[in-house]
């Protein structure tokens, strides 16, 4: 399941961020990319360790924090600290799978990559090239989102990004282990989710279909829910 999902970083949320990345350290982006990701990844990436990083990543989060549609895409049990790449002319990763397991840094525990998820920077005109494009089995989609806007997919998903031929195009990109694992249970919960909030629309909430639709959705939620 893909769901692009708008206005997650206001945009002066956009413009410190941008402020913050321009000063900062940029290394090769191969540092957080397994041994197979390696050979396809040339772009840029600010340190995980560094306090750009983790500022940029505590206002990221608290933006998921405030975003029912992540949360009801994604059903996030844990997320990654959110990490900052960037894109210049001529740069771009070829086709790979996200790595399966990460580990949180500084912490004795790992998560599944589940969900993976791009924060988009830039605006689509501040360049050329660098689109998202992922392969499953809803087909082959590219993304190119306006920032502060976010696409969410899953990590098992063959993805690529373009080359960038002007600009540069900057991101946030992070991953999250749901509390559901399977791809198509949470897809059938996005939608069962979607449903209810069309049906609250026109019902209020204690009518009797409100009621059962709701808890017929957390039931599942509980059946299949891993924690």
């Amino acid at each position: 399941m893909l769901v692009c999902i708008p206005d997650v970083l206001t945009p002066d949320e956009v413009a410190y961020c941008r402020k913050v990345l321009d000063g900062a350290g940029w290394v090769d982006g191969k540092v957080t990319a397994g041994e197979q990701s390696a050979k396809a990844k040339y772009n840029l990436q600010v340190p995980e360790h560094s306090d750009e990083s983790k500022e940029l990543g505590q206002i990221v989060l608290k933006a998921l924090g405030r975003n029912p549609t992540f949360t009801s895409a994604a059903l996030p049990l844990r997320v990654y600290p959110p990490l900052f790449n960037r894109y210049d002319k001529g740069m771009n990763f070829h086709a790979h799978v996200d790595n399966a397991i990460r580990a949180l840094p500084g912490t004795g525990f790992r998560i599944r990559t589940d969900v993976s998820s791009t924060l988009f920077l830039s605006d689509p005109e501040d360049y050329d090239g660098g689109e998202l494009v992922i392969q499953d089995t809803y087909g082959t989609q590219t993304v190119k989102l306006p920032a502060g806007h976010m696409v969410v997919y899953p990590s098992t998903s063959l993805h690529s990004v373009n080359p960038v031929t002007r600009g540069s195009r900057w991101a946030s990109f992070f991953w999250s282990q749901s509390l559901v694992k399977d791809d198509s249970k949470r897809a059938l919960l996005y939608n069962f989710d979607l449903s209810i909030i069309e049906t609250r629309k026109a019902l209020p909430d204690d009518h009797p279909a409100v009621l059962g639709l709701t808890a017929t959705y957390h039931n599942l939620v509980r059946q299949w829910a891993e924690i």
